[in-house]
């Protein structure tokens, strides 16, 4: 198993429960292909550096996850048939430094999804 990080960007004209489904899907892709979820970075809405399709901003998300070489062509391709995913990017990490690089920025990924999950918690 190979370790992965795949950035995807939203159109920013969906509502965030959308947006939240279309995140969910690309999750579902994952199990599907038996690749182990390891982190989620919600990076939010941001400014395109270009415009995709008329679209100026779009809401980025970060998959960090650890599957196999074939998984991938699966993966891309759910993304690629996706209308409401204007850009994405995978990256393989696979150099003992690459990996140690992958293990901070899951760590840096699990530590900034905590305390958003506290605070969610503290106001139910």
């Amino acid at each position: 198993m190979n370790c992965y990080e795949t950035l995807f960007v939203v159109k920013p004209t969906l509502t965030e429960e959308e947006i939240a489904a279309q995140i969910a899907k690309v999750k579902d892709v994952l199990a599907k292909v038996e690749a182990e979820l390891v982190a989620t970075d919600d990076m939010g809405m941001r400014k395109l550096a270009y415009p995709v399709e008329k679209n100026d901003r779009g809401y980025y998300t970060v998959l960090f996850y650890k599957a196999k070489g074939e998984a991938i062509a699966e993966i891309e391709r759910n993304l690629k048939i996706n209308e409401d995913i204007i850009k994405f990017l995978t990256v393989k990490y696979s150099k003992n430094k690459e990996i140690a690089q992958f293990d901070k920025l899951v760590a840096a990924a699990n530590k900034k999804a905590t305390p958003a999950a506290e605070a969610k918690a503290e106001e139910a």
